[in-house]
């Protein structure tokens, strides 16, 4: 059975939602209704299944931001289903497309962890990069009062002295859930800041340190020295750490999101991608163009403003949010 098959089996029939389906339905809505339209406008002048039908997929495909070599790959793909399913008319050739996009986001992340890593014993650490306004901030925010909830004791380190209140807005989200921040002065040194945030960390037990980084893609040099001797850093006080480097992008950017990811891919090692603010993006296609691309995990999800809507991303869930309404259910 297939992914499709699967969705329509477990999401079908009427069954009541959970409230992280319900959470991927609401926060895809834009990307669903713009793939809708896209796929709705491209069979409104629907003649035959010739070249010029598949040029049209193929144009749909890179404007729903999955990349033009996914887009060209999938629509390679698409073209053999529907001569292998022999669809001809509109229904027919809807569902396959449907049908064979949804097995390909599935088969996209099979074998893929998207689960955070935490340590066997000591602090667990994780890293936050990103470019400035992309969510790095309030991703920690959030992710530290979901931890906290959670039973974990944690601490949040102000890596970021380089933007213009972020240090104030870290502290902001300490203060709501009353986590603590080591903080230096606008300006300081941020390995600095990280080397008192992991010796607190150690010395006071703490089960999580979420470290902030300062976004500044445009000086690839300075970045990867910045992050190394950061790095360098933790590892020189915990061996087993980061945890985890998570890459923090803006889903509303589409493929400038792609590139900000292949250029921070060329600087350090990524564990895994945060991708936020998708509820208010038309473009969900860009997770798979990420893993296509890249091959690095996406492990979180930002669903809504609420400190509940960041989600840890799964694949199903996801395919279920971008295509319901699109998956016809079989009488």
């Amino acid at each position: 059975m297939g992914l499709f098959d699967s969705l329509k089996k477990a999401f079908g029939g009427g069954k009541e939602e959970t409230v992280e389906e319900q959470k991927y339905d609401t926060g895809l809505e834009k990307s669903r209704s713009t793939f809708g339209d896209k796929l709705n406008a491209l069979f409104a002048n629907f003649r035959s299944v010739d070249e010029d039908f598949f040029d049209d997929l193929e144009e749909m495909l890179i404007g729903a931001d999955v990349g033009f070599e996914t887009a060209e790959k999938l629509t390679d793909e698409l073209r053999d289903e529907v001569k292998l399913k022999n669809a001809k008319n509109k229904d027919e050739v809807s569902q396959v497309i449907v049908q064979k996009l949804v097995d390909i986001y599935g088969e996209a992340g099979e074998g893929e962890d998207n689960t955070l890593h935490y340590a066997e014993s000591g602090p667990t650490v994780f890293l936050f990069v990103g470019v400035n306004g992309a969510g790095k901030t309030t991703t920690i925010g959030k992710l530290a009062h979901q931890l906290q909830q959670g039973g974990k004791k944690v601490l949040l380190a102000a890596g970021d002295t380089f933007r213009a209140g972020a240090i104030q807005q870290l502290q902001e989200w300490g203060k709501r859930d009353e986590v603590p921040v080591v903080a230096t002065e606008a300006g300081g040194d941020p390995a600095a800041v990280v080397f008192d945030a992991v010796k607190r960390a150690k010395d006071e037990n703490f089960d999580v340190l979420l470290v902030d980084t300062a976004g500044r893609l445009q000086n690839k040099v300075n970045l990867m020295k910045e992050l190394d001797k950061i790095k360098r850093v933790i590892v020189r006080e915990l061996p087993d750490a980061p945890q985890e480097v998570l890459l923090v992008l803006d889903a509303t950017t589409g493929q400038n999101a792609l590139s900000q990811a292949k250029e921070f891919n060329q600087t350090t090692k990524i564990s895994g991608i945060v991708l936020t603010k998708l509820d208010g993006s038309g473009k969900g296609g860009i997770v798979l163009a990420i893993r296509n691309s890249l091959h690095v995990p996406v492990k979180l999800v930002g669903l809504g403003e609420k400190v509940d809507d960041l989600q840890t991303f799964d694949p199903n869930k996801f395919v279920y949010g971008l295509f319901k309404g699109l998956i016809k259910e079989e009488n």
